[in-house]
């Protein structure tokens, strides 16, 4: 990493959430390097896509600390918590796009809400981010007109617009074909290595988390149970580790 003395892109402390008597997380300790990509692997269903929620201010903590780029969020009001999420592009599991809107106006969305361009500047702009993801035709059609990994790359068109700092992947792979989801992967190194962008991805997909990773952490029953790379987490002697890996290949 080239400066090592950046303030981490995100830090996470002693983090909880519940809902109702179900402890989702319970001490989660977390830290991303500026430039880092940090993967968040394990089982479906053990808290990883709250973890994304958490950071990007959609839900609250019951405790613990969130730090995006040394500010802490956790107790922001709204409008403050909305600068800090300027910073931050999301790509959520379903892309959640607007089903009303086509590709060109998904794209366009964040940039009428909180950029000042005019129309042309905003046409211009929606087109680089299209051209960036590989999508140069079938801009006019709608969400439902598209393949899944098409869905995919307008949401990371989406998630670009605002020129984030960090970048929260959830589940980036899932429901995709082999090769569309190798696409993915490619897409996401190249960004990386393009922008330095700090990114967590989760996932329970072995292979894109070794395709994009720069360390990971395995995170099961609301805790993480080990971090390292990818070489690490294999020969980790941990049980749940071992049989996760043992039956992603």
């Amino acid at each position: 990493m080239e400066n090592q003395k950046c303030t981490p892109a995100i830090e996470v402390e002693d983090l909880h959430k519940s809902f109702g008597a179900q402890a989702v997380l319970h001490g989660v300790d977390l830290k991303i390097e500026c430039g880092e990509t940090l993967t968040v692997l394990g089982p479906s269903g053990t808290g990883k896509s709250v973890l994304l929620k958490l950071i990007i201010g959609l839900q609250k903590p019951d405790a613990g600390s969130i730090k995006v780029d040394g500010k802490e969020i956790t107790k922001l009001p709204l409008d403050k918590l909305n600068q800090v999420r300027k910073q931050i592009g999301f790509l959520f599991q379903s892309a959640a796009l607007y089903d009303s809107l086509s590709v060109e106006e998904n794209v366009a969305f964040p940039l009428r809400q909180h950029a000042s361009l005019s129309e042309s500047e905003r046409r211009e702009r929606i087109r680089e981010l299209l051209t960036a993801v590989g999508i140069e035709e079938g801009l006019d059609k709608l969400p439902s007109q598209i393949s899944g990994g098409m869905k995919k790359r307008v949401g990371l068109a989406r998630a670009l617009a605002l020129t984030p700092k960090i970048l929260l992947y959830d589940e980036p792979t899932a429901g995709l074909d082999p090769v569309t989801a190798s696409k993915i992967n490619e897409l996401i190194l190249r960004l990386q290595r393009e922008r330095k962008i700090s990114s967590i991805v989760v996932t329970h997909d072995v292979h894109s988390a070794r395709t994009v990773s720069d360390r990971l952490a395995f995170l099961h029953d609301g805790s993480i149970l080990a971090e390292g790379s990818i070489e690490e987490l294999e020969r980790s002697e941990d049980e749940l580790i071992s049989q996760f890996f043992q039956h992603s290949y």
